[in-house]
């Protein structure tokens, strides 16, 4: 395979500076002084594009309020004009109407203005229209499709949805995928080869090309692609990946403190202050761009080999003799070494975090269980672990966890084991669970097995009647490293799960791309969910294609992988290997990033308070 080459990924900041010109837009068609209100879904991205309150005051803004969801008479005190920006949700919708209808009835008249993010609905204006106050209302919509979070990351920053998917069969933002494609082609020129996987991969190509003008007469020029490959995933080929315990140190950081719109937060247990320090995650950060995609176990030694050479740098000052060594110093070289510091500090601190929360309770025990699952052995073994920690009441995400990698690593888990389980479960966590196994069942995360002929017993333990299709796709793919990986200098994206396992979705990137297609993976591909679809127009050069000249060699190396349903740091770490290991440069989209418990969040029952 090639070697990484020098070039440079493609600019993503330009699609930044469009979602900033288009609030930008959306505030100063609203002419005069104004107040905002803003869906607390969107301060974070919103303060990732804009850099904060002060670009607000920069285009008119007066006061800035946070929507209260939970309170519809909430009380706004401000001047008289006033832009919501929200997202579309129906929901919303009626909580800014009875603002409208309070404050009128109050004799208080304004002018409002309703930005929705990230399209308008018509559904959203039918109840607008409803409630009486649509008359009241400027509406406009913000195209906040994609944010990047890195210079190799794009995000909807919609952990929504999953659940609207999966769960509800809700095709409405399946249309704002394919938007924020088109909006990646319109900065860096049409993509010649596409690959998609699974339904909403499928779909999302279909709604794509009719936005493109459908079938068209003439071939698209090609010559200013930057992006040679673009692989559309539904998230429901995979459902094992995002459920295996995170283990590089970005996909621990996002398990332990919540990774959101590329910030995580540290309190004082980490930062040692008594407010919480909010700390930017990103490539810029050198330290951090260095051990992000690390095997936990090889974190440490690095940081501490970083904080001798930053003492080394910072008892150079000793040896100044002279007053322009210091001055050229403290102008160029200290705040630099004052941020470094700061930040060695707080990932130190985050480690420290780290390790004591794996050190408590079973951990050792839970990745045991969860390895044995992925390569299918010891099923008695698990079973019996899974309903001690059900008794136990152990974290009910972790639990469920384990019941999901069992049931998909299976096909489903067999009808005496699951009644009980089931029974052990809603015992334990509550009758309200009762729902959340039928969403679980409905999404295709958990479910009685399937039996076609009388099962068999033998020695106590359950004999399947069929090959579950992840059983299969292992054994086809080498999920599972026949040899010890090392840790700390990889040669398998597997090191991603300590050596235990390879990320399905990862592994099918690294097959289609090497045969430029589907051609020769059906015994692959008739076992993934959903269907296969491919459209290459222009190959890699060297494969003796006609029109592959069209194609410049730099973007036949750049791949855009788009995960319609959200994707796990775990996967964005083991693309960045792939990369390494044979020229390709990754770019990753997805609809948001989420680890096991956040996926799982969004489809449980929770308690009624």
């Amino acid at each position: 395979m090639a070697a990484a080459g020098n070039e440079k990924l493609p600019d993503l900041r330009e699609i930044r500076n469009k979602c900033r010109n288009d609030i930008e837009r959306c505030l100063n068609e609203f002419q005069g002084r104004k107040d905002i209100v803003l869906d607390p879904e969107l301060m974070k991205p919103l303060d990732r594009i804009t850099g904060g309150a002060a670009f607000l005051k920069e285009n008119g803004v007066d006061k800035i309020f946070k929507l209260d969801r939970a309170d519809k008479q909430t009380k706004l005190v401000g001047c008289d004009r006033r832009v919501y920006l929200v997202k579309a949700k129906i929901n919303i919708m009626k909580i800014i109407a009875d603002h409208i209808s309070s404050e009128q009835s109050r004799g208080e008249y304004r002018k409002y203005r309703i930005v929705m993010v990230p399209r308008r609905l018509f559904l959203c204006e039918m109840i607008l229209e409803q409630e009486g106050v649509l008359g009241h209302c400027e509406l406009d919509e913000a195209d906040l499709n994609l944010l990047p979070l890195d210079t190799d990351i794009l995000s909807m920053e919609t952990p929504e949805f999953f659940k609207s998917f999966y769960l509800d069969n809700d095709m409405t933002l399946l249309q704002t995928v394919s938007k924020s494609i088109q909006t990646i082609q319109g900065f860096m020129g049409e993509i010649p080869n596409v690959y998609c996987l699974g339904r909403a991969g499928k779909m999302c190509h279909e709604l794509l090309k009719q936005m493109s003008g459908g079938d068209r007469l003439i071939e698209p020029d090609y010559t200013r692609s930057q992006i040679g490959h673009m692989f559309l995933i539904d998230r429901g080929i995979d459902f094992v990946t995002p459920l295996c315990s995170q283990v590089t140190y970005e996909g621990l950081l996002d398990d332990m403190f919540g990774i959101q719109c590329g910030c995580v937060e540290f309190g004082k247990d980490v930062t040692q202050k008594d407010q919480p320090v909010k700390v930017r995650l990103s490539s810029e950060d050198e330290m951090y761009d260095a051990i992000r995609c690390r095997h936990f176990t090889n974190v440490f030694d690095f940081l501490k080999s970083k904080a001798q050479d930053l003492q080394s740098v910072s008892d150079k000052r000793k040896n100044f003799t002279k007053v322009k060594d210091m001055k050229d110093f403290v102008a160029n070289d200290l705040r630099k070494l004052n941020q470094s510091k700061a930040n060695l500090t707080y990932h130190i601190g985050a480690c420290e975090q780290i390790i004591k929360k794996k050190n408590k309770g079973d951990f050792q025990e839970y990745m045991q269980t969860e390895h044995s699952l992925l390569e299918g052995t010891a099923f008695r073994e698990n079973l019996n672990y899974i309903e001690e920690c059900i008794n136990k009441q152990n974290p009910l995400m972790s639990n469920l966890k384990l019941l999901c990698l069992m049931s998909l690593t299976n096909d489903g888990i067999p009808g005496r084991e699951y009644k009980s389980l089931k029974t052990q479960f809603v015992q334990s966590h509550g009758f309200e669970q009762v729902l959340t196994f039928h969403n679980l069942k409905k999404v295709g995360l958990l479910r009685e097995q399937e039996v076609t002929s009388q099962s068999l017993v033998s020695a106590g333990v359950a004999a399947f009647t069929r090959n579950s299709s992840f059983k299969n796709l292992r054994k086809r793919l080498n999920l599972i490293p026949s040899v010890d990986v090392d840790l700390r200098s990889p040669c398998d994206m597997s090191y991603v799960f300590s050596g235990a396992y390879s990320p399905l979705s990862c592994k099918l990137v690294e097959q289609v791309l090497q045969r430029e297609g589907f051609l020769g993976m059906e015994e692959i591909t008739k076992h993934l969910p959903g269907s296969v679809h491919s459209e290459v127009k222009l190959q890699t050069p060297g494969k003796g294609t006609k029109g592959m000249s069209n194609q410049p060699g730099r973007a036949a190396r750049v791949v855009l992988v788009y995960f319609i349903g959200g994707c796990s740091y775990s996967e964005i770490a083991a693309l960045r290997f792939l990369g390494k290991q044979t020229g390709y440069k990754f770019i990753v989209a997805t609809t948001s990033i989420f680890n096991g418990n956040t996926m799982l969040e969004t489809v449980i029952e929770k308690p009624a308070l």
